[in-house]
């Protein structure tokens, strides 16, 4: 190999002259950039199904695979996917209603725990059976149980995911979840199931609220407004569900050598529960707020999401998601299977 077609295989280094600003500015406004070309390629036939934020971690990964990882820009997308993550997460509240879950979804609630409990021991159990990857089973685990990207966000950062597992954790979920939606809209006619009936088994048991929408939707007004009670459900068991796996952690830290194994504090989750009450018992009674501004929020929420995820996808290697990724989602499909099954026989 002659001395000039190793220069050309050199990694192109950070002009150092370039302001530490302007990186930083320049790495946001790339992961938007590729936000939005997920966000439009979510609009083309098939990848409708699939959504803005699985299309969004697809193009960042085929970038990373083509053109590598833009150092120049990192200080960004670091904080595009550290940051606006929390942010996001936080915002994300606003969506939970918690006096309608306590009140009219007790019920569901309950068996909302028994969904999230089965849905990770069961993932994390399949998962040591066959040898997968244990970090991106337990996201891929509270994503199926709790609710799906949001979950896998959130609890991330509690037991030191790398942003590469976190991204192909949000990648498989997108994909599962996405098949299982467009089932249970093709078994819809032929179930011998109620309109409420078949909402509540939907919510119960689907792993985003998108893929909830999109496959109680054919069950009418009721299956939808059941079907979004009880996801939103599994999205309240999420806080306490985090709190839980970090004193898991620090328990497991205890006993560790690894000077590294100090967990965070997730504050963002105090900022969730906070907006979660603000959603709750502020906007709409003592705040009048019009549709339009909440819905204004849900797309500042998605799109912030949507960053973040392609800040994550950009450390993904192809490499790593043939090695890493198909054992654990084996062990996530069987796991949704038997959820499935499992839950239409006890709505």
């Amino acid at each position: 190999m002659t001395a000039e077609s190793t220069r050309v295989l050199e990694p192109i280094q950070p002009d150092p002259k370039t302001s530490p600003l302007v990186k930083w500015i320049g790495g946001v406004a790339f992961t938007f950039i590729i936000a939005l070309l997920g966000y439009l390629l979510a609009k083309t036939p098939g990848f409708d199904h699939v959504g803005q934020l699985a299309s969004a971690i697809i193009i960042a990964i085929l970038y990373r695979q083509f053109f590598g990882y833009p150092e120049l820009l990192r200080s960004g997308i670091v904080f595009s996917s550290k940051k606006l993550l929390r942010y996001a997460i936080v915002l994300y509240g606003l969506k939970l209603n918690i006096n309608t879950v306590v009140q009219d979804g007790l019920g569901l609630l309950i068996r909302d725990v028994g969904v999230i409990i089965f849905a990770i021991l069961l993932t994390v159990w399949l998962a040591k059976l066959l040898k997968a990857d244990k970090n991106i089973s337990l996201l891929l685990g509270v994503g199926t149980g709790v609710c799906g990207a949001a979950a896998i966000a959130a609890v991330a950062p509690i037991v030191k995911s790398k942003d590469e597992d976190t991204a192909i954790g949000v990648g498989i979920i997108a994909l599962i979840g996405t098949i299982f939606a467009i089932i249970y809209t093709i078994l819809r006619p032929i179930l011998p199931l109620t309109d409420v009936e078949y909402g509540s088994w939907v919510g119960i048991s689907l792993h985003e609220i998108a893929h909830v929408a999109l496959a109680a939707a054919p069950g009418g007004e009721d299956a939808l407004a059941i079907g979004l009670l009880a996801k939103l459900g599994r999205v309240f068991l999420l806080v306490p569900l985090c709190f839980i796996l970090m004193y898991i952690m620090k328990r497991k830290n205890t006993s560790s050598t690894d000077s590294d194994a100090k967990i965070e504090f997730p504050w963002f989750l105090i900022g969730f529960i906070i907006m979660s009450i603000i959603g709750s018992y502020v906007l709409g009674d003592t705040i009048p707020v019009s549709t339009g501004f909440m819905n204004g929020v849900a797309n500042v929420t998605t799109w912030l999401l949507t960053a973040a995820m392609v800040g994550l996808g950009l450390n993904v290697s192809l490499k790593d998601l043939r090695t890493k990724a198909l054992k654990p989602l084996i062990a996530m499909g069987i796991t949704s299977i038997f959820l499935s099954v499992i839950t239409y026989f006890i709505i």
